[in-house]
């Protein structure tokens, strides 16, 4: 499932108040639920697996105990990497 709008070859647009809620999974991996605003009551835009290696923009993090949130805080995109690698870079 993926409905962020494309923002390049492997590259998809995130709105400025999107939540990515990050999962660690038993096998080292991580789960990444994206979502356009986390005050909006609506499902998720996009559901990825593989570690999220950095985030190049503004942003706050959260820790959890299942693993952490990240809520942007400017336009972004989230970019792949490799097939288990992502990262968020400012637009």
């Amino acid at each position: 499932m993926n409905k962020l709008p494309v923002a390049g070859e492997d590259a998809w647009r995130l709105p400025r108040h999107a939540h990515i809620i990050v999962y660690e999974t038993d096998d080292g991996n991580e789960f990444l639920t994206i979502y356009d605003c986390g005050a909006a009551q609506k499902p998720p835009s996009a559901q990825v697996i593989g570690n999220l290696v950095r985030v190049d923009a503004a942003h706050e993090t959260e820790r959890q105990p299942t693993g952490y949130i990240v809520r942007m805080r400017e336009e972004s995109r989230l970019e792949r990497l490799d097939e288990d690698h992502w990262v968020v870079r400012a637009e």
